[in-house]
């Protein structure tokens, strides 16, 4: 059996039992979009926008308006067009299969990444160099980022698989934003029980669900053991040390 086989079975129940594919409660995502204000006839681009749930949302907050998701995942893709076909918003929010780096799309009111910098080479500072440049002089940025909440210990650098310097604690996140021409506007970050539904339905559920519907399948031992370690990288390492911001940012 291979790591890329047991991958894909952890992963092969999708993302249905998520409405965002990050650790966002409703009552948050409400504030991120009073926050962002859209106005009616907005232009608006989400680069990563998964299946495009906060996209659509600020959609339909602002008559009139409407959005570009910029994602390379097929199957997020399809999901985001039906959704949208079933809440009237085909004519008005369109998905592009390109890799955020690449888009053209410029000239925006309001430009959001969440969880994507990794999509830019340069991580951070360029994806924020990359969303000032998408949005008019005066539109806004909606970024959503990684950070430090506290220094982390082997265990939750284990967990993630990552390095002490792959992320910077909130401020240096903030003076990375201003560095870059932005100035904040709103910021927040996830709180503990969001972070806790978020990997109960995603990174650890996925490969949980599909093992309990597939106990007799020759890979249940390693996906079931996946999921353990998963577990313990989360419980047991990065849990209350990784944290999630958003940051609304003026241009």
């Amino acid at each position: 059996m291979s790591a890329e086989e047991v991958r894909a079975l952890m992963s092969a129940p999708g993302n249905e039992h998520l409405t965002w594919n990050t650790p966002l409660s409703e009552e948050h995502a409400a504030q991120l979009i009073a926050g962002c204000a859209p106005a009616p006839g907005a232009r608006i681009a989400d680069f990563g926008s998964g299946w495009g749930e906060l996209l659509m949302r600020l959609v339909e907050a602002a008559p009139g308006s409407t959005g570009d998701g910029v994602e390379t995942d097929p199957d997020a893709v399809a999901r985001g067009r039906r959704l949208a076909g079933e809440r009237g918003l085909a004519d008005r929010v369109r998905f592009h299969e390109v890799p955020a780096a690449e888009y053209q799309g410029a000239g925006y009111d309001l430009a959001v990444s969440i969880g994507s910098s990794h999509a830019w080479p340069g991580g951070t500072p360029e994806a924020l160099k990359a969303l000032r440049a998408a949005v008019r002089p005066g539109g806004r940025v909606l970024f959503g980022d990684g950070f430090w909440e506290r220094e982390p210990s082997p265990a939750a650098l284990e967990g993630l698989g990552a390095e002490a310097d792959d992320f910077s604690p909130l401020l240096g996140l903030v003076r990375q934003a201003e560095a870059a021409g932005l100035r904040p506007l709103q910021v927040t970050v996830a709180d503990q029980r969001e972070w806790d539904l978020f990997e109960s339905a995603a990174n650890i559920g996925r490969g949980e669900r599909w093992a309990l519907a597939n106990p007799g399948h020759r890979l249940h031992a390693a996906v079931t053991e996946a999921v353990d370690a998963r577990r313990t990288g989360y419980y047991g390492g990065y849990r209350g040390t990784l944290g999630l911001a958003y940051l609304v940012l003026g241009a």
